[in-house]
């Protein structure tokens, strides 16, 4: 009686252990399959990578917009001349009152030294006005050279801003372009590497639930053992009464 009762605990036992390792079995192969699947799924990440570029490689040289603004440069001063003009118009006006004097000489009949006097004063006051006026022509070509240097000095200072502008506003596009290209490459990348961080956590856990599964059907295999050499065991013992 013992042998039967032993025998119905021992064959529930295998058909337990039989069922429980079957279905362990399929769990590590569901398990298998979920790993692989994960593992095509890294290759495929993996292959998207983007290549490692230089942000900076279409950075282009803007020494070129740097030009010589000295070239239209000239010494105004040079031009300047010698006021003539004024000295023609004494000499003239010269002439003229020495002539008149003459003329008032032999019209009235004066004496020399009278007409002498007269002709001196005429001479001394055309001296001055041809003085003063050659004073003014100096004055006025001086300034007029002083203008056109400080124009000239004016242009060359906005032709320099300009260039500087330009140079400026090269550098910072050139610079925003690259600092683009970083960004979206680290966009791309940090996108990859969460995706692969996924299917790497995902196929670590499948790996796991296989282990696992294994674990389990191995655990049932041995329990279907024992309870055949519990079987075994009874029998030799129902054999020896």
């Amino acid at each position: 009686m013992s042998f039967v009762v032993a025998g119905i605990a021992a064959g529930g036992s295998i058909i337990g252990g039989l069922i429980g390792a079957g279905a362990a079995k399929k769990q590590a192969a569901a398990a298998r399959r979920q790993a692989a699947r994960q593992q095509r799924e890294i290759n495929s990440l993996k292959s998207q990578r983007q290549t490692i570029t230089n942000p900076y490689a279409g950075v282009k040289d803007l020494s070129s917009l740097a030009q010589d603004t000295t070239r239209g440069l000239s010494n105004v001063y040079n031009s300047l001349g010698v006021a003539t003009q004024a000295a023609e118009i004494q000499m003239e006006q010269s002439d003229i009152a020495l002539a008149n004097t003459l003329d008032t000489i032999a019209a009235t009949g004066a004496s020399a030294g009278g007409a002498t006097a007269l002709a001196q004063a005429a001479l001394r006051s055309k001296k001055d006005v041809a003085a003063n006026i050659e004073q003014q022509e100096a004055q006025n070509e001086k300034l007029r050279a002083q203008g056109e240097q400080q124009l000239q000095q004016m242009k060359v200072a906005e032709q320099q801003r300009l260039q500087q502008i330009a140079i400026s506003e090269g550098q910072r596009i050139q610079s925003a372009e690259a600092q683009g290209n970083i960004f979206e490459f680290q966009a791309a990348e940090n996108r990859i590497n969460m995706d692969l961080n996924r299917a790497a956590g995902l196929q670590q856990q499948a790996m796991q639930s296989e282990a696992n599964a294994n674990q389990a059907r191995a655990s049932a295999i041995g329990g279907i053992v024992s309870s055949l050499g519990g079987i075994a065991g009874a029998a030799i013992g129902a054999s020896g009464e």
